[in-house]
């Protein structure tokens, strides 16, 4: 029996013992839109080779104009973050019933994010040194490291709003939709004053604003209390014409190189509508897609890429990385110059390729999606503490690679596997344990 074939027996095993009362929205979502990211990330890389600039690393957005169109259906880490709501909803609910200490809590869910990124930053880290040695050009491996690892700036953001829950979960049950309007009021404040001053680095703060109220949203669904979701749709659709035809916010939703705003980067309120009107949106389609996964093999693959998601996810850009670089030393396969007619037919073709790899690389590392057998207990300061310097070490790494011109970066290398230690999770020690056995997450991820 092959390794994928065990895979799917294992991901019906656990579809078959999904209780009831689960709703598989939640589960299809948080694949859906991860899918949708890893999609549309491989579609915006397009590097070519001409005569005249040799290799090019282009990207569509700014090729194609166009394109930037259709950032507005594949920006979709909004409905993570929705969905993260939902599920740290339930998860801290059950904690406080079962009288479960918010250390042990977080311990568990941080673990479980912090666990796969590991062996894709030490992946990395080896290679930018592998390669300083070799006399590889060291803005290069930093450019080819930041595109690998910019998917883990969702971590750095997601595992610090996991920090907040009790907080967010308090406010939630106090306020209300109080709660939501207070950071929505917070990010169009902090937009008003960055773009004001000119100072968009003021706009950081909205990496809290901007997540927290869509995250808010999430409680709002578990809670059936989301109602009026077409009017949610139709009003954050509005809002985000209008914020990007009268307002300072471009029209694409994905930063790209010389962009002079990112709507993503620092997140913007048009973000943010953007996320509102894809929240109504996605779950007015709640009643039909629920009928749909009642199907076994729809559920089942639901269950069975959740259980690769976190996977899957830091690891297709390397796998994209991989498949370009090996066309490149062939001498083939990058002469198709972006947005022709013949770039376009072979897309499907580049991504079955990038598929294919990254399939096998997948099976090799999805273990580390297990949660370890033997965690240290850590108080609480520890616990928070190793988390911020986590996220610090991954927003620097997701901003500008493992490497710079100068060599080599230390400190930006070094902080996630320091956190991570301070949180009492080994990181070696973890490589070791749980890498000698395999299995499939539950259909719960690691949201």
């Amino acid at each position: 029996m092959s390794f994928a074939t065990d895979l799917w027996n294992r991901a019906a095993h656990a579809a078959h013992a999904t209780p009831d009362d689960r709703n598989r929205y939640v589960d299809f979502l948080r694949a859906a839109s991860i899918t949708v990211v890893i999609l549309g990330h491989w579609l915006v890389a397009a590097p070519y080779v001409t005569e005249a600039d040799g290799l090019v690393a282009g990207n569509m957005l700014e090729l194609a104009p166009w394109t930037q169109w259709l950032t507005l259906a594949v920006q979709v880490m909004p409905i993570f973050f929705l969905v993260g709501g939902y599920s740290n909803h339930v998860a801290w609910t059950s904690a406080l019933r079962n009288g479960t200490p918010y250390p042990t809590w977080l311990a568990a869910r941080f673990r479980r994010l912090i666990g796969p990124v590991i062996p894709v930053l030490l992946a990395w880290v080896g290679i930018a040194i592998a390669g300083s040695f070799l006399g590889a050009d060291p803005a290069l491996l930093g450019l080819l490291s930041q595109a690998a690892l910019v998917p883990t700036w969702f971590l750095a953001v997601y595992v610090m709003v996991g920090v907040l829950v009790p907080i967010t979960y308090h406010a939630w049950q106090r306020y209300g939709f109080g709660s939501f309007a207070a950071l929505v009021a917070g990010a169009a404040l902090v937009d008003v004053v960055a773009f004001a001053s000119g100072v968009r680095a003021l706009g950081l703060v909205n990496y809290f604003f901007v997540w927290l109220a869509v995250h808010q949203l999430g409680y709002a669904w578990r809670e059936n209390r989301f109602r009026g979701r077409l009017l949610w749709f139709a009003g954050g659709a509005v809002a985000t014409a209008a914020l990007i035809a009268f307002g300072p916010y471009p029209l694409a939703m994905v930063g790209f190189p010389g962009m002079e705003v990112s709507n993503t980067s620092p997140p913007t309120l048009a973000l943010l509508a953007l996320g509102i009107a894809q929240s109504g949106l996605v779950l007015t389609a709640e009643p039909f897609v629920r009928r749909v996964l009642d199907r076994a093999r729809v559920w089942t693959a639901t269950v069975l890429v959740n259980g690769l998601i976190m996977s899957v996810y830091l690891w297709h850009m390397t796998a994209m990385i991989a498949v370009y670089a090996l066309l490149h030393v062939a001498g083939t396969g990058l002469d198709l110059i972006p947005d022709t007619e013949a770039w376009w037919t072979s897309r499907p073709l580049y991504m079955l390729g990038f598929a294919l790899f990254l399939f096998p690389l997948t099976l090799i590392v999805q273990r580390f999606e297990q949660p370890m057998a033997k965690m240290v207990e850590c108080s609480r300061r520890r616990l928070v503490a190793g988390a911020s310097l986590v996220c610090v070490g991954l927003a620097m790494i997701s901003a500008g690679g493992v490497a710079a011109a100068e060599g080599v970066r230390v400190l930006p290398n070094l902080l996630p596997f320091a956190g991570a230690g301070l949180a009492g999770f080994g990181p070696l020690k973890a490589l070791a344990t749980v890498g000698l056995s395999g299995g499939l997450s539950d259909g719960n991820g690691s949201a």
